[in-house]
């Protein structure tokens, strides 16, 4: 089946080696840097969530009304809105951008940013609130008639929404992270589970965990897998090489402002480990290594404490690409992508990277329809062939 490419936007220009400048909402740059993913072929934008950002449902109403084709994967933390008037918000900014929209649930990892919007519950406490949180919002999505519930953290009365998504049977739904809790949870609910881009083994120990969580929690399918890279991309292998240790030593020389942005004190400034698992992750493949399997370079991990997803695919886009593969190979079904230099390393995948993802991608396809056709006509074969014998 096709791979699906997610791209992230953001309001302003930044990365870890672009110091933040202008307002925090420049709606110029959100054009253009949304535009710049359409352009170059994407299926999404990532929208992410942080307590000091915009709020991504305007982001994504903007941007929507500035491109024709490009979805949006809105980050959405559960706990701080209602689970019914969450699935409105959503519903209607779906019926409004055409069915567009995807939600990505991060139930929160870290105890201090869940804090800064007043929420003091436990890491497994703020798990089962999403078990509930989405339990309801599915409902409120697909349902026609009126429902109850009643959960430890959710009630809700004879509730029915007249909104509906423009998709169907409702909006799809994402779901990240790495611990025993978001197998469970995300394995019950998740279309698609999402993964940091760690090394191949590890990636397919985190799939069949997603999987076998999906099958307790009485699925007939599975989810879909995303796995999320920096891909730092040059003509040459020497030159793709240099670019990255330049972005390795940017990186480095603007740590301090960087993390202080975020609003962070973990490693390795802090001393104290990520409280997410999923960093913890990422920083623990980084200490086994710096290169891993074809092309996932973990130093920008390293140096950035793996505040989010932080490891790199280095090299040609022939290499960069061919990596990528290497997870589709293992379950990977989403691969989302973004850069250092983020609007112009968008416009680079869509000309050098996406390209050829898609045309191995679609090659495979071809040859397993082909030889699932060729094994089909075979046993018809053999079925006529021993129908006729019986028959004699």
């Amino acid at each position: 089946m096709p791979v699906e490419f997610i791209g992230m936007i953001g309001t302003k220009d930044q990365s870890e080696i672009r110091h933040a400048a202008g307002p925090v909402i420049d709606r110029d740059y959100v054009r253009r840097f949304s535009r710049a993913h359409e352009d170059a072929g994407f299926d999404r934008v990532l929208i992410g969530y942080a307590s000091t950002q915009p709020d991504g449902t305007q982001v994504a109403a903007y941007a929507a009304a500035h491109t024709e084709r490009l979805g949006f994967l809105v980050a959405h933390r559960p706990g701080f809105v209602a689970p019914t008037l969450a699935a409105r918000t959503f519903a209607t900014l779906d019926q409004f951008t055409g069915g567009r929209i995807a939600v990505h649930i991060i139930t929160g990892g870290s105890n201090s940013e869940q804090r800064h919007d007043g929420d003091f519950l436990t890491k497994d406490e703020r798990y089962a609130r999403t078990d509930e949180y989405l339990d309801i919002v599915k409902l409120a999505w697909t349902s026609d008639e009126r429902f109850s519930y009643d959960g430890k953290y959710y009630q809700v009365e004879d509730f029915v929404s007249y909104v509906k998504s423009d998709q169907q049977p409702r909006i799809r739904l994402y779901f990240g992270g790495s611990s025993e809790a978001a197998y469970r949870v995300g394995g019950k609910h998740a279309d698609t589970f999402a993964l940091w881009g760690e090394p191949l083994a590890e990636t397919k120990q985190q799939i069949d965990s997603v999987n076998a969580a999906a099958d307790a929690a009485g699925r007939g399918d599975v989810p879909g897998i995303s796995v999320s890279f920096r891909p730092i991309l040059g003509p040459t292998e020497e030159l793709a090489w240099e670019r990255a240790h330049r972005i390795l030593e940017t990186t480095k020389e603007n740590i301090e402002a960087f993390r202080a942005q975020w609003g962070t004190k973990t490693w390795p400034l802090g001393g104290d480990q990520p409280e997410n698992v999923g960093s913890q992750r990422l920083l623990a493949a980084a200490a086994k290594g710096e290169l891993h399997d074809r092309a996932l370079w973990t130093p920008l991990a390293a140096a950035t404490g793996a505040g989010g997803n932080s490891t790199a695919l280095v090299g040609t886009p022939e290499t960069v690409a061919q990596a990528l593969l290497d997870y589709v190979d293992i379950g990977a079904t989403t691969l989302l992508i973004r850069g250092y230099d983020p609007y112009d390393d968008a416009i680079d995948y869509g000309r050098y990277l996406l390209p050829i993802v898609r045309e191995e991608v679609a090659k495979r396809d071809a040859e397993r329809a082909a030889a699932a056709k060729a094994t089909a006509q075979a046993d018809a074969r053999a079925a006529a062939a021993n129908a006729q014998a019986v028959s004699a």
